[in-house]
């Protein structure tokens, strides 16, 4: 019986939007999904654009959707035939008024895809939607949410970071998805998030109790990153894996950051990545005069991105904050040291494995890179130390172990009630 302790589970995975390239929610998918799946159980996703591209064996059923968000196609407008269906309407008028409605759609279009199979399934696992129809989903079959982190944190650095009152306007507007969220997440439990610093702001954010909160901290995929050995670190090369302009990733402190270490040393940056055309970042390279220091790789393979790490003295993290923190953990598992902010949960994955300063300050990263740039023992010391930690501490295969215990507990508390 699926109550049965030891009894496989039958999973679906839900994932509006998992960018198979970037992003935490895109990574958990594809991790998790192999793990779970490694772990004997059967598992299925359902997904919104774009193609998650999880491995042969894990049937995926990609709900059709208007996507406006396609770089091939951003913001088109709809055809007579795609209107016909209520749930399109929403999506475009939504987004047509700069709303992001892409959570809720999703959740209406899930509940519509699975109406009529949850006798396929014990458990429904969403990631990070949270939306409406996901209550309609919870009253026929046991569900539970992983919440990477509270996206009111996203909005308010994001409402920070501009001046024009307008912009603040729009940027209230993209975000009032979040009230749904927080009344959706107050009506599923048990709920999943990354770490107790996600758990505690999670609960404080969207006024849950923190019972209601399980913490399983997520893995780091070791046969993707790893350490070569066979190839020598370059001087002076600093590494970040986050070219966005969302303010909550702190690239512009880092490059704040490079600019006064430039006056006085030879250095340089690699962004993997590629920054938004004529977007804030490239205006900062542009207005700090830094452009020949940075590199912007564009879309990388995993070999590329272990060989750009086995290459760079020094990986930064420089973000605002994190739910959890992936990047961190790529960087160690490599054995790459790491200068990492205290944002969020970044403590956690880094620990004593790495160097720690206050988040959002340009003048301490410039610090803490020029002294362990000159103490290349130290370097050493902290990538050796980082790459334990994650061997240790930071595995799918543990990550998937904890998710089964918390779809057993879901499913035996739907049961009672």
């Amino acid at each position: 019986m699926p109550g049965d302790n030891q009894a496989p589970l039958r999973i679906c995975l839900l994932s509006y939007r998992s960018n198979p390239h970037c992003g935490g929610q895109g990574v958990y998918l594809k991790n998790l999904s192999r793990a779970l799946k490694d772990l004997g159980h059967q598992v299925e996703v359902v997904s919104g654009p774009p193609d998650p591209q999880l491995d042969d064996d894990i049937p995926v059923f990609r709900l059709p959707s208007l996507d406006l968000y396609n770089p091939d196609a951003l913001f088109r407008v709809p055809s007579l035939k795609e209107l016909r269906d209520p749930v399109n309407i929403m999506e475009w008028v939504g987004i047509s008024t700069m709303g992001f409605t892409e959570p809720f759609t999703f959740g209406l279009r899930a509940y519509r895809f699975l109406k009529d199979k949850f006798h396929r399934y014990d458990i429904v696992h969403d990631n990070q939607c949270l939306s409406y129809g996901l209550l309609a989903i919870t009253k026929r079959i046991p569900t539970t949410i992983t919440v990477h982190h509270p996206i009111t944190v996203d909005r308010r650095v994001a409402i920070r970071s501009v001046r024009a009152p307008w912009r603040k306007l729009q940027l209230m507007r993209w975000y009032s998805f979040v009230g749904m969220q927080k009344r959706v997440a107050a009506r599923i439990a048990p709920l999943i998030t990354v770490s107790e610093c996600a758990r505690k702001d999670i609960a404080k954010e969207f006024r849950l109790p923190l019972h209601n909160l399980r913490v399983v901290p997520n893995g780091i995929n070791l046969d993707l990153f790893y350490p070569l050995p066979e190839i020598e670190r370059e001087r002076n090369h600093l590494m970040v894996t986050n070219s966005a302009d969302t303010a909550l990733k702190g690239l512009s402190y880092l490059l704040l950051a490079v600019a006064e270490l430039a006056k006085t040393r030879d250095l340089r940056l690699t962004v993997v990545g590629a920054p938004k055309e004529n977007g804030n970042i490239v205006k900062l390279v542009r207005k700090l005069g830094i452009g020949r220091l940075i590199t912007f790789t564009g879309r990388i393979d995993n070999g590329e991105f272990v060989h750009h790490y086995a290459k760079a003295t020094i990986a930064v993290i420089p973000s605002v904050y994190e739910g959890f923190g992936i990047p961190a953990g790529e960087a160690m598992a490599c054995g790459v040291p790491v200068i990492s902010t205290t944002g969020g949960a970044l403590p956690e994955v880094v620990g004593d494995a790495g160097i720690l300063v206050p988040p959002a300050d340009a003048g301490a990263l410039a610090k803490a890179i020029g002294e362990l740039l000159d103490n290349p023992q130290r370097a050493r010391q902290l990538g050796e130390a980082g790459l334990k930690r994650v061997r240790d501490s930071f595995t799918w295969h543990k990550a998937a172990e904890k998710t089964v215990e918390v779809y057993r507990e879901a499913i035996r508390d739907h049961r009672r009630s």
